[in-house]
């Protein structure tokens, strides 16, 4: 399978739900059956790519996974994986906090490796920047990587465009992706360069320029949270929530397809090559985003605009 996200790669599959409960006690036979069928509903959906994180339930998302692609021959070869490293969950004896020391990449890989029951993990991300993280030294780990075949290649997450050449400069292997929240929901990646020069903007913390520094440096742009933890699909709470979610209805109904898939439409139909993904454990929500995976975004330039301001509530500047 491809190493990176292609551009007919629409949207990722974002496996933080699988493996039970967020504590480190053990999955069973249960989870591993549930993570099966999200599995099974997102290769029907025409999706391929499948995103982790060593930390997602404290890395029982990843055994769960594991133990799918152990039940399933051939499955391997099909999909790409991917997942991140770089966070350490908080406990008794340490608070959380954000590792990207060499050696924690190296053994955090290797422990992925080893739950994933593979030997090459396809992309993967620094998912947190490290303050105290010496870059030479990250890139070091990451080449050697890259260099003993156990990671194919290489991105970020949470990233601006400064962090990004920062890194880039000393990786062998061109970064291939940049993972941040992005969402109908969560729109300071787009309002960045419209509120320029406006009072608002002193609100908008997303690092200005890190749309067209991945655009023009081919790193594919994933967004996590697309699906705005449902609050147009399902548990609207505001005035501009109810009504985003009326059109997004309409939009659907007008186009034959679901609301789940106009939301993600919004976020391909953008021209900074957006790939979603969608973190659901539900089968049927999953399939519900069927169309965003397989089909062009059927949105014209204004209703892309009618649900951007239906959504912010207030009109643009």
């Amino acid at each position: 399978m491809g190493a990176g996200t292609r551009d007919d790669e629409r949207v990722l599959y974002g496996c933080m739900g699988l493996g039970g409960s967020w504590d480190p006690g053990p999955y069973g036979p249960g989870d591993v059956d549930a993570a099966e069928a999200a599995v099974e509903a997102a290769l029907d959906s025409g999706i391929t790519v499948f995103d982790h994180a060593d930390i997602y339930r404290h890395g029982k998302s990843e055994a769960v996974f594991g133990e799918v692609l152990a039940r399933t021959p051939g499955l391997r070869e099909r999909i790409t994986i991917q997942t991140k490293c770089g966070i350490r969950l908080g406990g008794e004896d340490r608070p959380g906090m954000y590792d990207l020391r060499g050696e924690t990449v190296t053994r955090r890989v290797e422990e992925s490796l080893t739950r994933l029951r593979t030997d090459v993990i396809d992309v993967l991300l620094l998912h947190r920047p490290d303050p105290l993280a010496d870059v030479d030294c990250v890139a070091s780990a990451l080449n050697s990587l890259h260099r003993q075949g156990l990671v194919r290649r290489f991105g970020v997450s949470n990233m601006g465009a400064p962090q990004i050449a920062h890194l880039q400069a000393r990786l062998d292997q061109p970064l291939v992706a940049n993972q941040l929240e992005m969402s109908l929901h969560s729109r300071d990646w787009v309002e960045a360069g419209v509120l320029l020069n406006t009072p608002a903007s002193a609100a908008n913390g997303f690092p200005f320029g890190t749309l067209e520094h991945c655009r023009d440096h081919g790193i594919r742009l994933q967004a996590w949270g697309a699906l705005a933890q449902g609050r147009f699909t399902g548990r609207q709470r505001t005035p501009a929530e109810r009504a985003t979610a009326e059109l997004l209805a309409e939009l659907a109904r007008r186009k034959g397809t679901t609301p789940e898939t106009v939301l993600l439409w919004w976020l391909i139909r953008h021209p900074s090559r957006i790939a979603p993904v969608i973190g659901t454990a539900r089968p049927d929500r999953i399939r519900a985003c069927r169309d965003a995976a397989v089909r062009e975004p059927d949105l014209t330039h204004e209703e892309w605009y009618e649900l951007w301001v239906t959504a912010r509530g207030v009109p643009l500047p």
